[in-house]
């Protein structure tokens, strides 16, 4: 592996680690819990057609230089928005639904901000 492609890779780590973990969790929970596993992709799959979603994710993981900050971001929203929903704040909302969200913004993000690393690519 040339030095380049190394660069890009250990740049790009946290992507592939959530792209990697968004497939494992279809696989296990395909296994695991199959209803909620299906309800939360299939949420996400109607959510991706919503394109502000995806405008925002691809925002977030293109134009934000310190991607941590999106993940961990991210995911403290989700942490937060659960808490909220199981404490009877958010009626409305259910933990799918917050979680197809998380989802879709990961995924989106994670995907945009490889791209940020891979356009430096030259074969």
């Amino acid at each position: 592996m040339n030095n380049q492609l190394k660069e890009i890779v250990t740049k790009a780590k946290l992507n592939f680690a959530i792209l990697a973990g968004i497939l494992a969790l279809a696989v296990i929970g395909k296994f695991t819990n199959p209803e909620f596993t299906n309800t939360v992709f299939v949420t996400a799959d109607q959510l991706v057609s919503d394109l502000y979603i995806v405008f925002i994710a691809i925002t977030l993981g293109a134009f934000i230089p310190n991607f941590k900050l999106v993940a961990l971001g991210s995911i403290a929203a989700f942490i937060g928005i659960a808490i909220l929903i199981q404490m009877g704040i958010f009626t409305y909302l259910t933990i799918d639904y917050v979680f197809s969200i998380l989802i879709v913004i990961l995924g989106f993000a994670s995907i945009a901000n490889l791209y940020r690393h891979y356009r430096e690519f030259r074969f």
